[in-house]
């Protein structure tokens, strides 16, 4: 075949042959078939109690108790996010006090474990028997209530599990504004912005991206870390009364496995708000393609003008419109 002066000859097309992985497939198969050995068993095994396990999976008190559940985890939370960014500000602070303290806080509540700290907050009316307000150290009281009935076991709960969590949140809140870079906040501070509109307008939404995973999967645990609140005592969050129930019917398995379910329903729901969240603030961020550039973008075919002159890259809209 001719070719025109000048120009390349055309190659072949390659032929691509796709590679074959044996092993691959035989190890698919294998695990397969483990998978469905064990639920034929499962389904087989008495000691599972099926017919157990669908009697009490929508029982009023279980269906109450996830909902306490659910109230535990969000009020937890809540507590968390807030004073964890309040502890990732004084972190980063330049103020030495202001460090010192949140570095504390973070060293003591993440150095010992949730079990013992919840221990403790259920001794709280133990060690603080009322609660007074006035002048300290004098015997000035302008009031005086008695613990117990200022708190309760449900909210001795939600404080100890948010305080908890807060350390952990402000350590999230930290490597996210550390991963903006601090060119970002002198160039919003010369435009003439405020110390709140940089941070709600600049470093936040792009800290956002480095957030969201890491707290996703705190909240995701805290929903399970909830049915430690027996340490306080609190019992009637899932886990507890389930295991209050399995004391009455002498049959513990079918329990575990209805609030196991409850625990994978919510945490399944959780984990789609998070995918959503984070393809949310990845907006532009590893999103771009070959050859689908936009218009700002030099993405098109190198176009030869004249002889011997430089190649000019028309993108691919004004190429189109040529055509």
């Amino acid at each position: 075949m001719s070719t025109a002066a000048g120009s390349a000859p055309e190659s072949e097309p390659i032929r691509a042959i796709k590679l074959k992985h044996p092993w691959r497939i035989v190890f698919a198969v294998v695990i397969l078939v483990i998978a469905a050995v064990f639920l034929i068993d499962a389904a087989r095994r008495p000691a599972y109690d099926w017919a157990s396990v669908a009697k009490y999976l929508f029982d009023r008190r279980v269906s109450a108790a996830a909902l306490v559940t659910l109230e535990l985890t969000v009020l937890a939370m809540i507590i968390a996010i807030v004073l964890g960014v309040l502890l990732a500000v004084m972190r980063l602070s330049p103020n030495p006090v202001l460090k010192a303290v949140a570095w504390f806080y973070v060293w003591l509540f993440r150095g010992t474990p949730v079990y013992v700290q919840l221990v403790f907050w259920g001794l709280i009316a133990t060690i603080y028997q009322t609660i007074d307000i006035g002048i300290p150290f004098t015997s000035v009281q302008w009031a005086s209530f008695a613990t117990q009935a200022v708190v309760n076991a449900f909210w001795l709960s939600v404080i100890g599990l948010g305080l908890n969590e807060a350390a952990y949140m402000s350590e999230i809140v930290r490597a996210g504004l550390v991963s903006v870079d601090t060119g970002q906040n002198e160039a919003a501070t010369a435009l003439g912005m405020s110390w709140g509109q940089t941070m709600t307008r600049v470093i936040l939404p792009q800290a956002m991206r480095v957030i969201i995973p890491p707290t996703g999967n705190e909240v995701i645990s805290m929903l399970k870390t909830t049915s430690l609140v027996t340490a306080v005592p609190f019992s009637f969050d899932l886990y507890n009364r389930t295991r209050d129930i399995s004391a009455e019917t002498f049959n513990p398995i079918p329990m575990l496995i209805v609030a196991s379910i409850w625990y994978l329903f919510f945490t399944s729901i959780l984990m789609v708000g998070q995918y959503f969240l984070e393809k949310r603030f990845a907006r532009g961020i590893g999103d771009r393609r070959d050859g689908k550039g936009g218009d700002g973008g030099p993405t098109g075919t190198l176009q030869i003008v004249g002889a011997n002159q430089p190649s000019v890259v028309m993108p691919q809209a004004h190429e189109a419109g040529r055509r």
